[in-house]
């Protein structure tokens, strides 16, 4: 896929159907970000050409949101881009940046609405993920994933039952051919808290640890006595991606939403949040030591030292 975002002017494009839209408008918008700051125009200048704010032109710059034909004219000419080939290659990226993707068809709760972090997580080559209280999304078994969305959200059971359906549809990003590389830092109460009760949370950490077997698939456990929270008391994942257009994505959920963070000030805090998280846990040959522990005497569950 990624080959031919870099196609020469005029090159044919034809349409992947693996190819993931909300990818391509991460590139698009990369694209026209710098097409805009090389002929120096300011956001708002550029907002006035499309007879928009500058918000329109951030949205668009972030790939979040689709694109229309008349805009990308408009944009191409202010920006000084006038052979014809450039103009259509643009146009081409455009019309498959706004395709329906895997995770925006169907009108259930699970796919009711364009979601840009599912897909962009589906693309990823690299996914970290920091999980302060609870077990990560990608690594819940059906059950307690399902015990957790029953006490998150006040919905019924079927509506609960889409949530899990949904979060198994994205775990087979663990299991497909070329899969990412996935990398959990887990707080040691996360371990600890037994959601559920005994046998759900047996068999989650039963799962947890045949996946934290597999070579391309790191966990660390960050101990009680280190204050994770006091480093993040926020979860949060990191996404990276092969292609080298694209920037790393920092995602965080908090009650009021979901928040995207791609500015490089942004990401380097993150990242170093991330590097005094990942030094302060256990190394990962240690995790299954303490996962047997807590499997087999819960009461007398040693701590990681």
């Amino acid at each position: 896929m990624i080959e031919k975002l870099t196609a020469v002017p005029g090159a044919d494009a034809r349409e992947d159907p693996d190819e993931d839209p909300a990818l391509l408008r991460r590139v698009l918008g990369l694209r026209l970000r710098r097409l805009r700051e090389a002929a120096g125009i300011s956001g708002d200048a550029a907002g006035r050409v499309i007879r928009a704010s500058h918000s329109k032109i951030s949205r668009l710059e972030a790939g979040r949101v689709s694109f229309r034909a008349m805009d990308i004219d408009d944009l191409l000419t202010a920006y000084g881009v006038h052979d014809a080939g450039a103009r259509a290659e643009y146009l081409r990226l455009a019309h498959r940046a706004n395709a329906v993707g895997r995770w925006q068809a169907g009108a259930d709760l699970t796919t009711a609405r364009p979601d840009t972090y599912l897909a962009l997580e589906d693309s990823a080559a690299l996914i970290r993920c920091y999980a302060p209280s609870l077990m990560p999304e990608l690594v819940r078994t059906p059950s307690y994933a399902h015990t957790i969305f029953a006490i998150a959200h006040r919905e019924s059971a079927g509506e609960i039952g889409q949530r899990v359906e949904l979060l198994v549809r994205r775990q087979q990003l663990l299991i497909r051919a070329g899969s990412p590389k996935l990398w959990f830092v887990i707080e040691e109460a996360a371990l600890r808290r037994q959601i559920g009760g005994s046998a759900m949370w047996h068999s989650q950490l039963d799962h947890l640890a045949e996946l934290a077997a597999r070579p391309d698939i790191t966990v660390q456990v960050l101990p009680d006595h280190v204050g994770g929270p006091a480093i993040s008391d926020t979860a949060f994942t990191l996404l990276r991606f092969a292609a080298t257009e694209l920037s790393d994505i920092a995602y965080l959920q908090h009650l009021a939403g979901a928040q995207f963070l791609d500015k490089t000030g942004d990401l380097d805090r993150f990242n170093a949040i991330w590097d005094r998280l990942s030094v302060c846990a256990a190394p990962p040959e240690y995790t299954a030591d303490l996962l047997d522990t807590l499997r087999t005497s819960v009461s007398t569950a040693r701590t990681i030292r």
